[in-house]
């Protein structure tokens, strides 16, 4: 084979094994027999084969699991907690030079924090301020993760497994205030209709005409029902039939 053409078929070789493309959510660096020389930003780029190499980092918000954790709370109830954590790179350079595994020290930094977080509260906080839980979490997390280059979004606590008697406990609890609530209820509409009969009945008291109204109304209820006999211990015309006249009448 003719030396020129051999050279020119292994400078494109060359060239075509040195070709890189970067997409736009990605950054590389490029190192130089293991030296950092640069980052790369997306688009067509080469780099020297042999000579320079380049590692990806993804910087687009990446979401990692935190694994149930075993937590004993303030009142020494045992639970487990699992939650997930959201971040971003925001430095490729320093995520990849100032800590090995970014991702895996993240997740031991969040597992380190649930457990240190949840362990400071009571069971009914960490049920009822989950959210706030989660801030917690991140504000401890993100102190370690901003010298990397890294930006915690956000912390949220996903499950939390408690004991089976704990469970019976807080299922009785629920009912019994489920139960006193509407006893509350029961008690206020009793209280209402009582307010009401007596406004009804004041307004009956001033009126004898409205009186006979009434009676005639309850007697017309009663024989509705065709197997009642209706005895009346004195005479209808025994009832008022002129309102109360004043002193000055």
């Amino acid at each position: 084979m003719n030396p020129a053409v051999l050279f020119i078929v292994i400078v494109g070789l060359i060239a075509l094994a040195g070709i890189r493309i970067i997409f736009e959510y990605k950054r590389a660096l490029k190192f130089r027999f293991g030296k950092y020389i640069s980052t790369l930003q997306p688009g067509f780029r080469w780099i020297i084969p042999l000579v320079e190499t380049i590692q990806i980092v993804d910087i687009r918000v990446i979401t990692i699991n935190v694994v149930s954790q075993e937590v004993m709370t303030e009142d020494n109830v045992p639970c487990s907690i699992d939650g997930v954590v959201f971040f971003k790179i925001t430095d490729p350079e320093k995520a990849v030079l100032e800590v090995e595994e970014y991702s895996f020290a993240i997740t031991q930094l969040s597992q380190a924090a649930l457990r240190d977080v949840c362990g400071k509260v009571e069971l009914d906080t960490i049920l009822s301020k989950r959210e706030e839980m989660g801030k917690n979490i991140k504000n401890i997390v993100e102190v370690e993760t901003q010298h990397w280059g890294i930006e915690i979004i956000d912390v949220k606590i996903k499950d939390i497994q408690l004991p089976e008697n704990m469970k019976r406990m807080m299922a009785n609890q629920a009912e019994a205030e489920r139960s006193r609530r509407a006893r509350v209820i029961l008690a206020e509409a009793e209280e209402q209709a009582a307010g009401k009969l007596l406004e009804a009945g004041v307004q009956i008291d001033k009126s004898p005409s409205a009186i006979k109204l009434r009676l005639y109304q309850t007697l017309s209820n009663i024989a509705a029902e065709k197997n009642s006999t209706i005895l009346f211990p004195f005479p209808e015309e025994m009832l008022p039939r002129n309102p109360k006249k004043t002193d000055s009448d």
